[in-house]
């Protein structure tokens, strides 16, 4: 047993439900997950929108912080939790802004794949560009997840960036398959089949946003994630892991992308 299931499979038998351990991802999650992505794409499409490109741009508040060097890592509405039926959609932005660069050092670091796992270490454990066709990417990425316990994922991505004009560019990233690994690491390491796991990622999108102004680039980026919802009895365990990991990873992911270009 890894380590997750040993702490999952001791939390279940307290509770009384030894067999439930793993759940599956169910149809009518996956359709109520895509319904809120259309949503929330046509709110992105076009890029420019009907007012401000960027976030920070609708609050100036917002945009003072980001400029005084603060990260800011927020929920799009409410608490960044939306349940559906068998499952929690998370959606959070964040932003940050890269003093002295341009927008064409930061989008080196967004697209420079092969290197992520040592630019986004810790929680980035390996990357590979599979494939690059223009401004289209297929990338792997292997995903160490850890709040309270710690999750191993082997995923796939889409990524698709759009090239405004000279001083802005938008990007889209959709996960395209994520495996939760058992024995990580391990001689007997294997992927649990996908959406028969422990749910605590499903599906991943993130939409990025930047803008080269005020000496430097703004950088902002909106993470749409699926996980599993929170099973009667069992919220100390799966709610830090499920409903803190969206904000943590977010936030240091923006740290990590304006610490990489400072040093290109």
């Amino acid at each position: 047993m890894t380590r997750i299931h040993i702490v999952l499979y001791g939390a279940l038998l307290l509770a009384g439900l030894p067999d439930a351990g793993k759940v599956d991802l169910k149809p009518a999650t996956v359709e109520a997950f895509d319904r809120y992505v259309r949503t929330a794409e046509a709110r992105l499409d076009p890029p420019s929108g009907n007012g401000a490109f960027l976030w920070v741009d609708g609050s100036p508040d917002r945009r003072r912080q980001v400029q005084q060097g603060k990260i800011l890592a927020q929920p799009w509405t409410g608490n960044g939790d939306l349940e559906i039926p068998d499952g929690l959609i998370h959606d959070w932005i964040g932003a940050v802004f890269v003093p002295g660069e341009t927008l064409d050092t930061v989008l080196a670091v967004l697209q420079d794949y092969d290197h992520h796992k040592n630019i986004y270490k810790p929680e980035v454990v390996d990357s590979k560009l599979l494939s690059r066709d223009g401004d289209h990417f297929r990338v792997y990425l292997r995903l160490k997840k850890t709040q309270i316990v710690t999750v191993v994922l082997a995923t796939e991505h889409d990524a698709q960036y759009t090239r405004l004009d000279a001083k802005r560019c938008a990007s889209r990233s959709h996960s395209t398959r994520i495996a939760e690994l058992d024995n990580p690491g391990k001689k007997d390491e294997r992927e649990l089949p996908p959406g028969h796991d422990h749910g605590f990622l499903w599906r991943l999108n993130s939409y990025w946003r930047l803008e080269e102004r005020d000496g430097g680039v703004y950088v902002e980026c909106e993470a749409i994630s699926l996980t599993r919802n929170v099973p009667v009895g069992l919220g100390w365990l799966i709610n830090p892991i499920i409903r803190g990991l969206p904000r943590d990873s977010l936030a240091n992911t923006l740290r990590a992308t304006r610490d990489a270009a400072g040093r290109k």
